[in-house]
């Protein structure tokens, strides 16, 4: 259902607006979306949909300016970082039996959570010298963001945008 390409989790998460619409229409289809990226995320509860989609509108805008070298929208920079704010992270210090460790938590609503978190993964991604590397597809039609891990990659995914382009070459090549 949804384009997972094991991207950063701002980019996966941008990537659910595609050239056929939106796939966060609804608070299921968030729900489902979070579960899909459960092994990524803290367990959350229910999460609203609207603050999540104004929060994507402004990764989107702050990758997108970033990824080209140039400043992004301080109103998309302030943003995430009220979202990074609104939960703060702390340690949570435990015994093992033979060692005191500590785990991240952050104390807050599942909604407020989530963004805190989406708001964290885009400043790494942001501030990381990797973010001049995202790039978008060249697949016709397709709005998909990719971090390369090959520097000839150009499409999303070789088996879906990738093997659309190849057909259409062969295609024009031997039509006649």
């Amino acid at each position: 259902m949804f384009p997972l390409l094991g991207e950063p989790l701002p980019i996966d998460l941008v990537n659910t607006r595609v050239s056929t619409g939106d796939l966060l229409t609804t608070p299921a289809a968030l729900a489902a979306w979070i579960d899909e990226q459960s092994d990524r995320l803290p367990p959350l509860a229910r999460v609203e949909l609207a603050p999540v989609l104004t929060l994507r509108d402004h990764i989107y805008a702050a990758v997108q300016a970033a990824r080209i070298g140039t400043a992004p929208p301080p109103k998309s920079l302030s943003a995430l970082t009220e979202a990074h704010r609104a939960a703060p992270l702390y340690g949570e210090l435990s015994w093992t039996g033979s060692a005191v460790t500590t785990t991240p938590r952050r104390a807050a609503d599942a909604t407020t959570l989530f963004l805190a978190t989406l708001a964290e993964a885009t400043a790494d991604l942001l501030t990381s010298p990797a973010i001049t590397k995202v790039s978008q597809c060249e697949g016709p039609e397709c709005l998909l963001l990719f971090l390369p891990a090959h520097p000839r990659r150009r499409w999303c995914s070789p088996k879906i945008c990738g093997n659309r382009v190849r057909v259409a070459r062969y295609y024009h090549r031997h039509k006649d």
